[in-house]
């Protein structure tokens, strides 16, 4: 129970300080620390992330970094390819996924790094062109349903650098995204593998604690280092997977 109420509070605190990484790190932490399956961990991870993640945006919204014009365009277009994408997931052997899914996250992380406040030097005309908006949420939705993530590491680098958004936004707002994310995902999974309700309620639990905690740490850091902690962030965890999947 002590762990799970660790692993719960970190989780959260992920989500709330940097918008995403809550699926990254509720997958391995219920698989290689709980003892669970890989496809009940997924289903898992789509119910605690999407609860912490809804929760956490409200704290956001009550600090006023949350659009959710944004929110509902990208999240919403996200929802239903990642419903359809649910199944996909057995079309494809896992280390092959996740072995891409891990140069991914580091690409995108490098572009994070090479490209330091970029919210503050982006057009924002950019946040008119609804297309890249939608384009977007197609692609970070088919993710969460193939992989069971909710897309944080792509949403916010997203967000920030093709929307225009200022980094403390873009964790807000994808939060929701996470969390619309997630319930479509979770929709594609129900019925497929027996829960552990108490676990899961354990973990959202802690997890909303962190979440608090998250959102109040994001307010006093200043964007470019929060930019820079998220990059770092998913670094770690790309290089992990990568290896890991590797081996």
């Amino acid at each position: 129970m002590e762990l799970a109420l660790g692993l719960g509070y970190i989780i959260g605190l992920t989500l709330g300080l940097l918008g995403g990484g809550g699926s990254i790190l509720t997958v391995p932490a219920l698989v290689y620390l709980v003892g669970q399956t890989p496809q009940v961990a997924v289903t898992a991870s789509l119910m605690i992330v999407g609860t912490n993640s809804a929760v956490g945006a409200m704290f956001h919204r009550s600090q006023g970094n949350l659009n959710w014009r944004i929110a509902l365009i990208f999240g919403g277009t996200g929802m239903v390819t990642a419903y359809f994408a649910a199944g996909l997931s057995k079309l494809f052997p896992p280390d092959v996924l996740l072995v891409m899914f891990a140069l991914l996250m580091l690409s995108v992380a490098a572009l994070m790094i090479l490209r330091p406040n970029t919210a503050d030097q982006l057009d924002r005309q950019a946040e008119r062109k609804w297309w890249v908006v939608i384009v977007a949420g197609a692609v970070v939705g088919v993710l969460t349903g193939l992989l069971g993530v909710g897309g944080g590491f792509l949403i916010v680098p997203a967000l920030v650098m093709l929307v225009g958004l200022p980094m403390q936004q873009a964790v807000g707002t994808s939060l929701i995204i996470i969390a619309m994310n997630s319930l479509a995902g979770l929709l594609g999974h129900l019925g497929e593998n027996s829960l552990d309700w108490m676990l899961i309620a354990v973990f959202a639990i802690a997890g909303i604690l962190g979440t608090f905690t998250g959102t109040r740490l994001a307010q006093r850091i200043p964007s470019k280092y929060l930019q820079r902690l998220f990059a770092i962030f998913i670094i770690i965890l790309g290089s992990f997977l990568l290896v890991d999947n590797l081996l």
